[in-house]
């Protein structure tokens, strides 16, 4: 059974059916999905979703498909890591890392978002799926339309990391390099999407496609004992995922599975790609679009779509947002590996590297909680690494020779 009433506009409010479409034809505001919520709570417990298998699919009613998933079945439900070390590190209380860097099955967030569009694109009687990406949205579409039997475009930035140009080949679908930024491929795929009848799940598709992310924040809920920490920290490239984490916490909330909403949402962002935090630093009401220049390239997006409605989540919530450059982006990394054996893509090193300064400027408190979100997998984002984290050392079987190593 589905919960969803049809899509309503962000902005002015207008409904429409549920059907492949993304902009209001009366404002050209934004759609999202509009859900009966009366329906849910009397469908929906606490014990209900425990009784459920370990995956995304257990807030089932909360997402976006007509009938059981098709796609991405396995997706989800990645552990929430007590971050001991880290914490006396930071010289916090508590710290925990939501873990998405072994989310199924390419090791990134993405798994979530693009199984419930997978799954809806099929409901919608699609053959082919497509996406602009910058890296770790291309992995997941190619590996799960593989999975589902469908074909597969992707368009990415032509200079993205080896590992995630590899990860998406090796899935057999089409792939695109565009010469220019991801805001240029984003431009191009408009139009491809407007004239062909493919299933691109951040254009068309993106009202349900975003639905998806949510599931990361309410499995944080879960996890902590049906409760929110005092903050979350989000890395931000669209600013989609920051909206969804504060939307699953305003659900949880409505749907009286969580006893308060009392957590403030944080952004963070790479300095060479910064207009959502810049924006929110200088007190202004709209960002301003940027030519992005970071080794942040998963969150590289110069014009962010829903950049707005982060800065937004984030003033109502209290939270805050910051901005690190590639050498706090790159030490980051280090830490996160170092302290708790977690190796994240520089997306991850952003997100901690923002928390260390909010700490800093206090607006984390020592006696306060917070969680980390960690988003994708660093042996995708190797080469930002390399030179920073030393060479081993090389020496022939003999004993001698390794003792004469333990006395350097």
């Amino acid at each position: 059974m589905s919960y969803v009433k049809g899509l309503k506009c962000r902005e002015c409010g207008h409904g429409f059916p549920i059907t492949p479409t993304h902009v209001c034809e009366y404002c050209f505001g934004p759609l999202e999905v509009d859900y009966n919520y009366a329906e849910i709570g009397k469908a929906l417990t606490r014990e209900k979703i425990q009784k459920r298998p370990q995956t995304m699919w257990r807030y089932r009613e909360l997402l976006p498909i007509d009938h059981e998933p098709t796609v991405g079945v396995q997706a989800g439900f990645t552990p929430l890591v007590p971050a001991k070390n880290l914490a006396k590190v930071l010289g916090l209380k508590e710290v925990w890392v939501k873990n998405d860097a072994v989310s199924y099955p390419t090791l990134s967030f993405k798994d979530r978002v693009v199984s419930v569009a997978l799954s809806k694109a099929r409901e919608f009687d699609f053959k082919i799926v497509a996406c602009a990406s910058t890296g770790n949205l291309a992995n997941s579409v190619a590996a799960n339309a593989a999975a589902a039997g469908m074909e597969s475009y992707v368009f990415i930035p032509h200079d993205l990391e080896a590992g995630k140009i590899m990860g998406t080949l090796v899935y057999g679908g089409h792939l695109i390099g565009i010469r220019g930024t991801y805001d240029e491929v984003n431009r191009l795929c408009s139009e491809v999407a407007a004239k062909y009848n493919w299933a691109f799940v951040n254009i068309n598709i993106r009202p349900y496609y975003a639905e998806g992310s949510k599931t990361l924040f309410y499995e944080v809920m879960e996890q902590l004992g049906w409760r929110v920490p005092d903050h979350v920290v989000v890395p931000m490239a669209s600013g989609s995922l920051l909206t969804k984490v504060h939307k699953a916490m305003k659900e949880f909330h409505k749907l009286g599975l969580i006893p308060n909403e009392k957590c403030k949402v944080h952004g963070a962002q790479a300095t060479g790609c910064s207009p959502i935090a810049t924006a929110v630093k200088n007190g202004w009401e709209l960002f301003k679009p940027v030519k992005p220049n970071t080794i942040a390239k998963s969150l590289a997006i110069g014009n962010p779509a829903d950049g707005f409605y982060a800065m937004g989540s984030m003033k109502e919530t209290g939270g805050s947002c910051e901005d690190v450059s590639d050498e706090e982006i790159v030490d980051a990394i280090k830490l996160l590996a170092e302290t708790e054996g977690i190796f994240t893509e520089t997306a991850g090193g952003v997100t901690l590297g923002v928390t260390k300064k909010l700490v800093k400027q206090g607006k984390i408190k020592k006696d306060e909680s917070v969680v980390l979100c960690i988003t994708g997998n660093g042996l995708k984002t190797q080469e930002a690494i390399q030179g920073h984290v030393g060479k081993p050392h090389i020496i022939n079987a003999k004993i001698s020779e390794f003792d004469e190593l333990q006395k350097k």
